[in-house]
Formats: C-alpha cells, structure tokens, sequence
C-alpha cells in the first residue's frame, strides 16, 4: 500500500491529527470538543475521524459534530467511515491518506493520549528539526496511570521484542500517539498489519531524526480495551514481516542480523545440548553402561548431525540442500565442531577425573562454552558468511 497524498482542499494545512475510532460513542464529542480547543488558530489544522463503521454511531456523532460545529480557531473537521475495512494501523493510514497538513498527528480517542501534549509535540517538531516525535510513556518524566501488572508486562514484553528484533533505539516504539512530517513517509509502502502504526515509519523511515517527551499514559475510563489475542497475534506478524524488510534492505541491520543469527545458533546448541546430554546419560547410564568418555562421543555424535541440519536449514537459511554442497558443508561442520568437541572431551576429563565434579555439571558446562567457537567458525568457513554480518 503506497502512501499519497490526496489533495481533497485546495485550501493548504499546516497540521492534520488523525483520530481512529471504533465504538467509542461515549468519548467522541468531548474529544474533539478538547483537542480542537488545544489547538491554536496558528495551527491552521484539520481533525479527520476515522471509524470502521461502529455499531455504536461512532461516526454519526461525529459527522453531526462536524456539521454544528466551526472551532473558532478555524480548525476543520471530517468523518471518514470505512464499511469494508476493519483494523488500527490501516485505519491511521487511510486517514493520512486523505489528510493534506504537512505535519500529522496520530493519536487514540479514549483519552488515553492527552490532547494538551499536541502542542508540546509540534514545538519539538520545530524546534528540534526532527523528522518524528513520540510522546513516550517510559523516558524520564512519562508515566502510566491505570495498568494491571499484566498489562504492563505486555507492554513491556512488546516494547523489548520491537527494539531486540528490529534493532529500533528508542524507549518506546510502542506508542499509539506520535507526530511527523509528511514527507517522512512520502516513499513507504505500509504493510497495515497490527494496531502500531509508528513501529512499521521506524522501520521503514530510513536515517528519520526522531525526539521522544514523556506523557502520562491515563487507561480509558468508557469504553473497551481492544487489545485482545487477534491483537497480539497481529503484532507477531508485524514484527515479523518487519524483521524480514530489514533483512532485505540493502543497508540491512548488521548488528541485528548479526545476533539474531547467533540466537538462532545458539537455541541449536540448547537443542543439541539435550540431544546430547540424553544420548550420552542414556548409553552412559542407562543401556549399555559404557565409560563416560564413550557415552560422551556417542552423544556428540548425534548432537553434530542434529545441529548441522538445524543450522543449515534455519540459522544460516541455507536452501542449497543438493548432495555434494550438503556433503562438504556437513564434513567441514563436523571437522570445526571436533575442534569444540576436543574442548569439551578434554574439559569433561578434566572436571570430572581431576576436580571430581559431577557429570551432569562437567557436560553442561563443556558443551555452553565450546558452541562459541563453533558459531564463529562455521559461520565464516562452512556457511560462508562474513563473522560480522
């Protein structure tokens, strides 16, 4: 979905705030009676709702709203009603879509977002030459007022996924209320999925200067929270298909794909840890009673054979799987993995034969530590990736 501006006035504004809605009956008229009221006439502004056709007249308040009223301050008002789309992010865009400001506000109707901190944002917006601003709930001076304990974990748990996985710096991408200029966007082409609308500009907005001021985040008192499972499924799936542009760009995210990469690497490791860890207790301990140190190649074994396959196929996504590639690639993880599986035999030898440790502990720690010289180097030799990339 590329963003255009749509010219609907030939009349210019300075500001456009755009304000999704979907039942929020009880909280709409008082709305825009505030935010165009903090609004000043220097602001030459627009408010454009956009409803998803609310089963509760959302929009027809609205619309009898824009009719009666003309805020003294000269700020226009339009209703947007969209009957065949559902959906926060795509309802924002539809709204900047038909928006002409030059600069464009985006924030909730439920007074979650204090429509007095407009004015702080478009100051910065100013002041600061800064292509974005978010108005943050977590940097110095912001707050939320209103959150179970539950609703903050996941609002933390999501906060940490955006700025681990898409390598996204600020405190919090999360926020559903943020201004920009127009021309931030002008050559992005939204995928619209989830309810977070500024984390896909973030992503998509290369070399964007963006400013955070804090805000205190108020739960809505009417109404009904609309986050739910769909909602946090839909945020996966944005994560997702974001992580995978910033993966295609040419620019990319080294450090990003670097340590995604070595996650990757190492969850094989954890898995081949298990892998080996049972195979080396089960003939160790429990079949054949072998020694330790032949129960112990045994289980390497088999963990390198899982490992390589795992690593190829999903760290390293390395779809080549014909015969002769798949063969060296697996002789020369086998060969580099040796090196770390001499590290672990001798330590495991070392541990338990000298310091009398037990075996459980001595193979947990031999394994943890040899997986780092084994990322490194298959990484660089076998997969034929450059180490930090």
């Amino acid at each position: 979905m590329s963003l255009m501006k749509t010219e609907l006035f030939t009349r210019s504004r300075s500001l456009s705030v755009i304000i999704p809605t979907y039942n929020e009956s009880q909280n709409i008229t008082k709305m825009l009676d505030i935010v165009s009221s903090c609004l000043p006439p220097s602001a030459n502004a627009e408010i454009i709702v956009v409803d998803d056709n609310s089963p509760d007249g959302t929009w027809k308040i609205a619309q009898e709203y824009a009719r009666k009223s003309r805020a003294a301050n000269g700020c226009e008002i339009r209703v947007i009603i969209r009957k065949n789309e559902k959906g926060l992010s795509s309802a924002i865009l539809a709204g900047i879509r038909a928006s002409v400001g030059d600069s464009v506000v985006v924030m909730d109707s439920d007074f979650s977002h204090p429509p007095e901190t407009i004015v702080k944002m478009l100051d910065e917006l100013k002041k600061s030459d800064c292509d974005i601003v978010v108005a943050s709930r977590y940097v110095d001076g912001g707050s939320i007022t209103g959150w179970p304990f539950k609703r903050k974990l996941i609002s933390k748990g999501a906060t940490k996924i955006a700025q681990r996985s898409l390598g996204i710096k600020i405190k919090d991408p999360m926020s559903g209320f943020f201004a920009f200029r127009r021309h931030v966007i002008r050559n992005i082409n939204f995928d619209a999925i989830g309810y977070k609308i500024l984390l896909e500009i973030l992503v998509k907005a290369r070399g964007a200067k963006v400013r955070e001021i804090p805000y205190n985040f108020t739960d809505r008192t009417t109404g009904t929270s609309k986050l739910d499972r769909s909602v946090i499924l839909d945020y996966v799936k944005s994560v997702w298909k974001l992580y995978r542009y910033g993966k295609s760009t040419r620019e990319g995210r080294t450090s990003v794909r670097f340590l995604s990469k070595a996650g990757r690497f190492y969850t094989v490791g954890a898995s081949g840890l298990l892998v080996n860890y049972l195979v080396s207790f089960l003939f160790g301990a429990v079949l054949s009673n072998l020694w330790y140190i032949y129960a112990t190649m045994i289980g390497i074994t088999f963990s390198m054979t899982s490992n390589f396959i795992l690593n190829k196929l999903w760290t390293f996504e390395d779809r080549d799987t014909s015969a002769r590639r798949t063969m060296i690639q697996y002789v020369t993880f086998v060969a580099f993995s040796s090196i770390g599986a001499a590290f672990q035999l001798g330590m495991v030898y070392l541990l338990v034969g000298t310091e009398h440790m037990s075996y459980a502990l001595s193979l947990f720690i031999s394994v943890a530590i040899a997986s780092i010289g084994n990322f490194i180097l298959n990484k660089k030799w076998t997969f034929k990736e450059k180490v930090w990339s």
